[in-house]
């Protein structure tokens, strides 16, 4: 058995639901020690287990090179979404059946975490400085974990030079795509206020359900740009409408909607909300936003460079480099150094049976070794080019 593949296994064994704390981090610890890393541990929140502020565990973990070495992270998280029902093996219990091992987080991400840990076993410490960059709450709220990791390097001045996040990005087979940026997201709160009224005498209530209709078809019709040589078009979506009235004959007295927008580095979070709250305005609503990332783009260059070689050199697959998808940490992270994102096929997250096949496991192994060892040996005037 190879060691990613014995690290993944141990990963998976403990029911990390998020947000995770203590057991798959006493695993995590027990692999990085013997490889000569110093880890701290600590946990943020304090809330009530099922709040967003609930206690979350994060780890840093730092094996520090020559003085002067670079400083190259692996980033991810090891708290996984709800298994359901209907799993053929228990999810929490990792079971091969032929090449492939099945569990929860198999492919999101306890798989991509083993193979960045196997990987360190060929990774000499005098070539520099790694670190692992890890959280128990990507898959939650995303309060309390890798912003709060971010503070704690800041404080010490332990900010890595560049940093890889292991999330699944591979579609149709390993290597064949990575992300070099992301789309930020804000999700924005509509609410129309009325009068209640009987319907046989509207002319003494006052209906907040066609205004809320003609702010919704003006947001829809919105064109917010056509993309940009990076990113896809921005996308306003309507994700939800109630007015919550259970009689027939009663005008309600509010209106509430939610629209989603994911959007390029031509706009902002904050620009985006300010165009919507006019809009709402203007149709005698309000509107509440909440932004959960900014765009990004680590303009390729060096480091993208390097790793679409180390990929290609073990696949035979040249990536593409994309911006697609949802938000991951790498959000948070791009504020501290150039951060790109690479890992497994995403066919099977977040689904029943989630499984990773065993040979991708040995083979991204080694192109997170090639990987570390090409973001070490990288001089500030290459990654300028």
């Amino acid at each position: 058995m190879s060691d990613a593949l014995e690290y993944a296994k141990r990963l998976i064994a403990e029911a990390s639901v998020t947000p995770a704390t203590g057991p798959v981090f006493d695993a995590m610890e027990a692999m990085l020690k013997p490889l000569g890393f110093d880890i701290h541990r600590f946990q943020r929140g304090d809330g009530d287990e099922g709040s967003d502020e609930a206690p979350v565990e994060n780890l840093f973990a730092i094996r520090r090179g020559p003085a002067g070495s670079k400083h190259f992270a692996f980033a991810g998280h090891l708290d996984v979404v709800p298994p359901g029902e209907g799993w053929e093996s228990d999810p929490f219990e990792p079971t091969t059946r032929g090449d492939l091992l099945y569990g929860r987080g198999a492919v999101d991400m306890k798989g991509a975490i083993a193979a960045m840990v196997a990987a360190m076993h060929d990774v000499p410490q005098e070539a520099g400085t790694v670190s692992f960059i890890i959280t128990g709450d990507e898959e939650g709220p995303a309060l309390h974990g890798t912003r709060a990791l971010i503070d704690y390097m800041n404080e010490q001045g332990l900010q890595p030079d560049l940093c890889l996040v292991g999330e699944p990005t591979s579609v149709n087979q390993l290597g064949d795509m990575m992300k070099i940026g992301r789309r930020g997201s804000v999700n924005i709160w509509l609410t129309v206020e009325g009068t209640q009224g009987h319907v046989a005498y509207p002319h003494l209530a006052d209906n907040p359900i066609p205004k809320m209709v003609a702010m919704l078809a003006e947001l829809d019709s919105l064109v917010l740009d056509t993309g940009t040589d990076w990113f896809q078009p921005s996308n306003l979506e309507i994700t939800e409408m109630e007015v919550g009235n259970k009689a027939h004959n009663v005008i309600p007295q509010q209106a509430k909607a939610r629209i989603s927008i994911r959007f390029n580095d031509l706009h902002s979070g904050a620009s985006l909300s300010e165009r919507v709250a006019s809009i709402a305005e203007n149709h005698g609503g309000r509107a509440l936003p909440i932004i959960s990332g900014e765009p990004f783009l680590t303009e390729p260059g060096a480091f993208s460079n390097m790793l679409a070689d180390a990929i290609e050199a073990e696949t035979g697959v040249k990536p593409e480099q994309s911006t697609t998808g949802g938000t991951s940490d790498a959000r948070f992270l791009r504020t501290v150094c150039p951060v790109i994102e690479f890992g497994l096929c995403n066919a099977t997250m977040h689904k029943r049976d989630e499984a990773v096949s065993i040979p991708d496991l040995d083979t991204l192994t080694r192109i997170y070794t090639r990987t570390a060892l090409g973001a070490l040996s990288l001089n500030q005037t290459q990654e300028e080019a």
